[in-house]
């Protein structure tokens, strides 16, 4: 299955990247060694990110301690969102698995690029469509399947992943 950056880049040709470039004040690019924690649950929920380079593990921690994973994004992912939607605290946390160059691109910037360039909102929205319905796939997938199963979906999604990323030469 294609991640849901690929799925909103088919939508258009429009290339976020080239677009958050512009936005200039509010958004900064930050480098990330691996195993660095972006924000963490409970956090100020003040802004969003775009993956330049690199993979970020989303994990969740329940008030008994138990962690989940949400999630693991890469290159031309959006993360931190929550506030866009009113969250006023991080329901998560955000840690690097591998050396990363993210864009921060604060609220208010992002609230205002989504207003005012139609372009970017639709793909914006379209990338988040994608990645719900992924989660929610994920969730009937553990819900209805026996372990064999989850774990077969896995293998097939994983070695899609690894075709893409390291093509035979």
């Amino acid at each position: 299955m294609a991640s849901p950056a690929t799925l909103a880049k088919r939508k258009s040709e429009f290339d976020p990247e080239d677009f958050l470039a512009t936005i200039g004040k509010g958004s900064k690019v930050v480098a990330f060694p691996k195993k660095e924690t972006v924000f963490a649950q409970g956090d100020a929920a003040d802004s969003v990110f775009y993956i330049q380079e690199g993979k970020v593990r989303l994990t969740v921690v329940s008030k008994i301690g138990k962690e989940a994973t949400l999630g693991i994004l890469s290159e031309g992912d959006f993360f931190g969102e929550g506030g866009l939607a009113g969250q006023p605290l991080r329901m998560g946390s955000a840690t690097t698995m591998t050396d990363c160059q993210l864009m921060r691109i604060d609220k208010k910037a992002m609230m205002e690029a989504l207003h005012r360039e139609h372009e970017f909102s639709d793909m914006f929205v379209a990338y988040l469509l994608a990645r719900n319905i992924r989660y929610e796939e994920d969730l009937v997938d553990q819900l209805f399947n026996s372990s064999e199963k989850r774990l077969a979906r896995f293998c097939s999604c994983w070695l899609i992943s690894a075709r893409k990323a390291y093509p035979r030469r």
